[in-house]
C-alpha cells in the first residue's frame, strides 16, 4: 500500500516537471517566433538604469549525487537596461556583458531593436 503510494506520487512529481520543462521550451521559442516577426525598430531613446540578475546553481563534485565529495557552484550573470523613448514608455533589454559596461545612465541616442531583443545603441550625447 505504502509502496504503491509512493509510486503515484513519484509519477505525479515527474509528469509535473515534464510540464514545466515542456511550458518553458514552448514559451521561449514563441518568445523567439515573435521576435523574428517583429520589424526593426530604431528611435530616440534616453538610458534611465542599469541592472544585473546573479544566479547561482550547486552541483554534486566529480558526479557524486550524494554530495560527500563537496558542491561545485556556477554563476551566472544578466545584464539589462532600461531605455525611455520620446513617448515616455520605457523598456527594459537584456543586453551583453560588453553593451552593459558601455552604457551609462542619461546616455542619449538610437536604440535599435526588434520586439524584446536589443540589437544596439548609438550614443549621440
Amino acid at each position: 500500500m505504502f509502496f504503491s503510494f509512493v509510486m503515484i506520487m513519484f509519477q505525479m512529481v515527474f509528469v509535473c516537471v515534464c510540464a514545466v520543462i515542456l511550458f518553458l521550451i514552448v514559451k521561449n521559442i514563441s518568445t523567439w517566433n515573435k521576435n523574428n516577426h517583429s520589424p526593426k525598430l530604431t528611435v530616440s531613446a534616453t538610458v534611465v538604469a542599469k541592472r544585473t540578475q546573479v544566479t547561482q546553481q550547486q552541483h554534486a563534485n566529480a558526479g557524486d549525487p550524494t554530495g560527500a565529495h563537496g558542491f561545485s557552484t556556477t554563476t551566472s550573470t544578466s545584464y539589462y537596461v532600461t531605455f525611455q523613448v520620446e513617448s515616455g514608455d520605457r523598456m527594459e533589454l537584456r543586453v551583453s556583458r560588453s553593451e552593459y559596461g558601455l552604457l551609462a545612465e542619461r546616455n542619449q541616442g538610437n536604440l535599435s531593436f526588434q520586439g524584446t531583443r536589443y540589437l544596439g545603441f548609438e550614443i549621440t550625447s
